[in-house]
């Protein structure tokens, strides 16, 4: 009879041993990605210190950008985002809390602080410049100035009826000439972004052309828009448009003079961060 043959304790070849080796790598694999995970936060900081000092000289660093121009390099337009970054830098506990430290903190604080007065700095200026080039233009009689709060922009308002007949959107004829002188000031500030918007009071359109106050206040931008687009050569890419019908009123709607404040064509020009 044959002798069976023992199969050895243990070799190379065992089932067992595999298994364990699959599970060595898998935890490797899991620390290393532990690892580089907890380095992320200074690698994303280090980016937008870099991206910041590119864009606006506030900070140290070298001449690159977070994601092709992702956060910063783009503009202040962006800056509503930056929170969102920012606390995404931290690494989460196992309770799903992120820690910063105070360094970081402070060093971000100081950057949102150097970007502000930055950008107050600019839109001051721009206003004063805008004020200068309304007198040479005599557009005083027509154009009410303002600056944003959060220096985002400079403001020019005129009243409707000076560009159009109630419940129309065509410019009038003896408005042109004024929304001329309009475009020529606005056209010194090439490569600036320009938004016109329209306002209306709250009276229901009952006749005529356009169903509501949206469809008309979208309409008189549009036309005021185009007019500047075709006659003062204004850049359609940098002309932004809208309706805001009776929605964001400044006056109360109650009395006849607060409804003819609300209706109006504001025309912003944003600073150079935009």
């Amino acid at each position: 009879m044959a002798r069976k043959r023992r199969e050895p304790d243990s070799g190379p070849g065992q089932p067992w041993l595999n298994t364990f080796a699959d599970l060595m790598n898998l935890l490797l694999c899991f620390f290393v990605m532990l690892f580089a995970m907890s380095e992320v936060d200074a690698i994303k900081f280090d980016q937008i210190s870099v991206s910041m000092q590119n864009s606006f000289g506030i900070l140290e660093g070298g001449s690159s950008s977070i994601l092709e121009g992702q956060l910063i390099s783009s503009g202040i337009s962006q800056l509503n985002d930056l929170d969102q970054y920012y606390s995404s830098m931290g690494i989460d506990d196992e309770e799903g809390n992120t820690s910063k430290s105070s360094e970081k903190d402070v060093e971000f604080q100081e950057a949102m602080d150097k970007i502000r007065e930055e950008m107050e700095r600019s839109t001051t200026k721009m206003y004063d410049d805008v004020s200068e080039l309304t007198k040479e233009y005599s557009l005083g009689r027509y154009v009410e100035l303002a600056i944003d709060p959060e220096y985002q922009f400079v403001q020019l308002s005129l009243k409707g009826s000076i560009l159009f007949d109630s419940g129309k959107a065509e410019i009038k004829e003896e408005a042109k000439p004024i929304l001329s002188k309009i475009g020529d000031l606005l056209a010194k500030f090439e490569g600036y972004t320009i938004e016109i918007e329209g306002h209306t009071d709250n009276v229901p359109m009952t006749s005529g052309t356009y169903k509501d106050n949206n469809w008309l206040s979208s309409a008189r931008a549009l036309n005021a828009a185009d007019y500047l687009i075709k006659n003062n050569n204004l850049d359609p890419a940098k002309l932004k448009y809208s309706g805001r019908g009776e929605y964001e009123p400044i006056a109360s709607n109650d009395t006849p003079e607060g409804k003819a404040k609300n209706r109006r064509i504001e025309i912003k020009i944003y600073n150079e961060f935009k």
